[in-house]
């Protein structure tokens, strides 16, 4: 047995939240129990998104994905009996960053708690939410702004906080390569770093202090080889980057600081029990080097491709954690591959790729004036790379080269236990809860000094017009009980919203229609239809009700219909179902396509549907694709839908194929298969 002293083992977490501050307090109290070392709170996406729960686009969303947290109030019901001086944080959230860590401040403050000692992280990376996720609110300038000061404010007054986890873990799922995900990252620490240091609020002799609280958070797939070699890269560019473009002289601060959630998007709907073991082999990729550990590791559940993880399947992920770091001797040995001539070659390949990558991205910031990473987002350079390696990802899966054991492999099955009743095999969030959070922000309102929230207001927008750091204005919005919303519709009053590039129109053909192959041939049916129908052109419309910003499915949608074919009228994320009918209505679209992943179905889609009768649409199909459960895919159909597709629907020219056929029913045209046998049999006999 080895005499090495056994390791401290990384820090546990479960990424949780939903429906109310109150469920939720319940939930992270006996998460601790269990053994959890640090919470992660997700926060819902009116939350994220910066909307109070009664604004319109909140319906629906509101604690579906996450705990809402509308105000102060929310926050000391939140961690409640939670001592937050002595608990480590995670706070994923990104454009109201700023807001919610006030809000933690102010609690952590009425608990006695001295703030120079909390320990946690707030996300805070506006460029991947540009790119990735979607709840971005402020143009890159004012979202730079708001990042800078809160480092700089963290820095001085709550100096154990990492102010920001620069977030490569959503890149990957939008489709990024290794060599991208490690790119992109970089890129962004280095476009922060570079604003921080010009901004003048922290002395030069103070940037190792910023460089020390710099972490990031990354994702790990089941190519868990490749996937270890990538964390092995990423340390060492940083210490490159930190020691050679920043002088930092002090090991310590220049130590590569990450968390990990491992793969969300490789979790299967088909034979879900297969997750469990790609989940474990994920860990392993930020587990076994040492000297590429992960500090905090939060694992999914083996249910999430089919809906909300309950409690005892969060239970099961933090055991496969625990059984790892106190039942294994991994924690007894020095780094495991050091040495290697595999590991040390595929490191110094992803390295250089890397490289390669962040010269051209800062080239194109250099060009406009040292802007860093900001230039490559705005000309849709990022995202347009991401969707065309989605694309081609998607594509490798669906022609069998990638194989995805349950779904194009191995698909012979025995009935699961853990899936016989699908209503049961995942949490579904009381619907009744969005009332009573309705409810008590009404009363919130009502109830606190509306002259001082005022005030607050006017000075949070009087200094946003200014360069003076913002973090003061927003903690006195805090303890005078401004809200979520109100806090957010105040900045955007100054700095205005974004819409980000959607990258559909740049995305390369990812799957060619070669004769005789799929997509030729559903190719030739969206032409034939359209000729039938005295059409030019089909036309779909992709949309996203809601606050759902995950767009990676609906743009492979967009891609793969326009290859076949189609136009197609995609707008982006963030859009009122009263929005995507006007659209669809002056378009003259043939068919609407729906994409929710947040669980918000049951109240978007079903208006979206009212809408288009009442606007006198009734030719026009509707598809609706995204994390729904089978119980409510029936009530979808019962609805009025056509067709719903879920993530075992893995086959993207099948979906543009179903939904082909879809337009030809509602317009009272044979199925396309039937009317193609019926052109072979006269040719045939011609």
């Amino acid at each position: 047995m080895s005499t090495q002293k056994r390791d401290r083992p990384w820090l546990m977490r479960t990424y949780a939240g939903h429906s109310t501050a109150h469920d939720s307090n319940a939930l992270y109290r006996r998460n601790l129990a269990k053994g959890q070392t640090g919470l992660s709170v997700a926060f819902d996406l009116p939350t994220q998104t910066g909307y109070d729960s009664d604004h319109v686009l909140a319906r629906g969303e509101v604690g579906r994905v996450g705990v809402p947290v509308g105000h102060v109030g929310d926050m000391r019901t939140l961690f409640d009996g939670i001592p937050l001086e002595q608990t480590n944080t995670s706070m994923t959230i990104n454009a109201t960053a700023m807001w919610l860590l006030a809000l933690y401040q102010v609690v952590a403050e009425e608990q006695g708690a001295d703030i120079a000692k909390l320990t946690g992280t707030t996300q805070n990376d506006i460029v991947k939410e540009y790119l990735s996720r979607g709840t971005h609110v402020f143009p890159p300038g004012p979202s730079v702004r708001l990042i800078t000061d809160m480092i700089a404010y963290t820095v001085a007054n709550i100096p154990k906080w990492n102010p920001i986890n620069i977030c490569s873990y959503h890149l990957q799922e939008a489709g990024a390569t290794p060599v991208q995900e490690i790119a992109y990252a970089m890129c962004t620490a280095i476009s922060v770093l570079d604003a921080v240091r010009d901004s003048g609020q922290v002395p030069a002799e103070r940037m190792g202090e910023v460089v020390g609280r710099i972490s990031f958070f990354v994702n790990a797939g089941v190519r868990f080889v490749e996937e270890m070699c990538k964390m092995r890269a990423f340390a060492a560019l940083w210490e490159k980057v930190t020691l050679e473009r920043y002088g930092i002289e002090d090991a310590k601060q220049r130590r590569f600081r990450y968390g990990v959630q491992v793969n969300s998007l490789g979790l299967t709907e088909a034979q879900p029990e297969n997750n469990v073991q790609r989940i474990v082999l994920e860990m392993l990729a930020v587990t076994l080097s040492k000297d590429a550990r992960a500090r905090a590791v939060q694992l999914p559940a083996w249910n999430e491709a089919l809906g909300l993880p309950r409690p005892w399947d969060q239970q099961w992920s933090l055991r496969i954690q625990q059984v790892l770091a106190y039942e294994s001797d991994l924690l007894e040995y020095g780094d495991l591959f050091n040495g290697s001539a595999v590991v040390e070659a595929k490191t110094a390949e992803l390295l250089a790729g890397a490289e390669a990558e962040i010269a051209k991205v800062l080239e194109m910031g250099a060009q406009a004036g040292n802007r860093g990473i900001i230039p490559a987002v705005e000309s849709g350079y990022l995202k347009s790379n991401l969707v065309a390696s989605h694309a081609a990802r998607r594509a490798r899966i669906e022609s069998g080269e990638d194989k995805i054991v349950g779904v194009n492999c191995f698909d012979t099955t025995e009935e699961s236990p853990l899936t016989a009743d699908l209503d049961t095999a995942i949490m579904v969030v009381d619907p009744a809860s969005e009332q009573s959070v309705l409810a008590a922000l009404k009363q919130w309102r009502e109830q606190r000094d509306e002259a001082a929230v005022q005030i607050a207001l006017e000075e949070l927008k009087a200094t946003a017009a200014t360069t003076a750091n913002l973090m003061p204005a927003t903690l006195a919005c805090a303890r005078a009980g401004v809200t979520t919303g109100e806090w957010s519709f105040a900045l955007r009053e100054v700095f205005g919203e974004y819409r980000a590039p959607t990258g559909v129109g740049g995305a390369p053909v990812a799957v060619a229609a070669e004769p005789g192959g799929e997509l030729a041939g559903v190719r030739e049916a969206v032409a034939a239809t359209a000729a039938e129908l005295g059409a030019g052109k089909l036309r779909l419309l992709v949309g996203k009700p809601g606050l759902d910003g995950h767009s990676n499915g609906a743009e492979q949608i967009a891609v793969r219909a326009r290859d076949a074919g189609f136009e197609v009228v995609y707008q982006g994320i963030r859009l009122t179902p009263e929005q995507i009918v006007s659209a669809a209505v002056a378009e003259d679209v043939h068919c609407v396509g729906l994409s929710i992943l947040s669980g918000a179905h049951p109240e978007l889609v079903p208006d979206v549907l009212h809408r288009l009768r009442r606007a006198g649409v009734e030719d026009v199909p509707v598809v609706v694709g995204g994390i729904i459960p089978a119980a409510d895919a029936e009530a979808l159909k019962a609805a009025g839908v056509a067709a719903v597709f879920t993530p075992k629907d893995f086959g993207i020219t099948t979906i543009i194929g179903r939904i082909v056929d879809e337009i030809r029913l509602a317009n009272r045209l044979q199925p396309w298969a039937a009317t193609l046998h019926g052109i072979e049999q006269q040719a045939a006999t011609s």
